[in-house]
């Protein structure tokens, strides 16, 4: 044991193979994984989330998985306090610990601390979210353009969840979203290594077809239908599930359903790839280079 403590970070666009590259580490180094998929958490949320299988949570140790229910309103706040928490433990026995998932947020909270934002309440998260609901992800860009023009710029339009995050601090604030960030990063008491694992782009958006048909097979159907009471919640504004609940009101078939998760979560994973490129933390690998990954780690360390 060593007073210098390590934090692996495995990011990278979804269906890339983090899980799997995250099980080999964490044997290799006999450590244990801390999961940062935002939608892993809960407890109802499996067959849509791609969660790792009973196997997988044995063959190393997991921590936030499955930790929460659906009701359960979490926010990333809580999560970096609950992850600070794990890895206290886990540098206790061992000075190197891992970090899984794709969800930049939740990977930036932990690594370098949340920028402080004003706390929204119910009532203007409800009437954002009826705002989207109703006039659709153009009446959450027009708010930002016009009140945050900054942010407007380097924001994925696309992506209605951090314009919904935008709007909910504008309407809260009266002040622009991009005040509140790049504030001063908070010290931790581990390094981070941060490896994104790439993919063809050609092979990666094919894994994703298969996948989604995979998991109609095991039944993301019937997953989807028994959360319909909680459709509302921040965890199911997303792919893989929005649109199955359009389905359900009879807004589309089950085959267009079905056209438009893997065309989203095609979109989601292009996404994802330019915001682990264009962020120089990170190192790139393909999926199959273990090898070379542990000897990049090897070198930090």
């Amino acid at each position: 044991m060593s007073d210098q403590k390590f934090l692996i970070v495995i990011g990278g666009a979804t269906a890339t193979g983090k899980t799997a590259m995250g099980i080999q580490l964490a044997q290799h180094f006999n450590t244990e994984i801390v999961s940062c998929d935002s939608r892993q958490f809960y407890q109802e949320m499996s067959i849509g989330t791609a969660k790792p299988t009973k196997d997988e949570l044995e063959a190393a140790p997991h921590h936030l998985i499955n930790h929460l229910s659906i009701a359960t309103d979490y926010n990333v706040g809580d999560f970096e306090q609950d992850a600070l928490e794990v890895l206290r433990n886990l540098y206790l026995k061992n000075d190197v610990a891992l970090l899984v998932g794709g969800s930049g947020l939740f990977i930036r909270a932990l690594c370098e601390g949340l920028d402080e934002y004003p706390d929204i309440p119910e009532e203007i998260k409800n009437d954002v979210l009826n705002l989207y609901n109703e006039k659709g992800i153009d009446a959450l860009r027009a708010i930002v353009k016009e009140a945050d023009p900054k942010y407007y710029e380097k924001v994925d339009l696309n992506n209605h969840v951090r314009l919904l995050r935008a709007v909910n601090v504008i309407k809260t604030s009266g002040q622009s979203f991009s005040s509140f960030q790049n504030q001063k990063k908070k010290p931790r008491d581990f390094t981070p290594i941060y490896i994104n694992l790439s993919m063809d782009r050609a092979i990666l958006y094919d894994r994703i077809n298969r996948r989604v048909d995979l998991m109609m097979e095991a039944g993301l159907l019937d997953e989807v239908k028994q959360l319909i009471p909680f459709q509302h919640k921040n965890a199911l504004q997303t792919v893989g599930y929005q649109e199955f609940f359009d389905f359900f009101k009879n807004n589309i078939s089950l085959e267009e359903a079905i056209e438009l998760v893997k065309r989203n979560s095609r979109r989601y994973a292009k996404r994802q790839m330019t915001w682990f490129r264009k962020d120089e933390h990170w190192k790139s690998f393909e999926s199959g280079q273990f090898e070379d990954i542990v000897g990049f780690i090897k070198e930090k360390i």
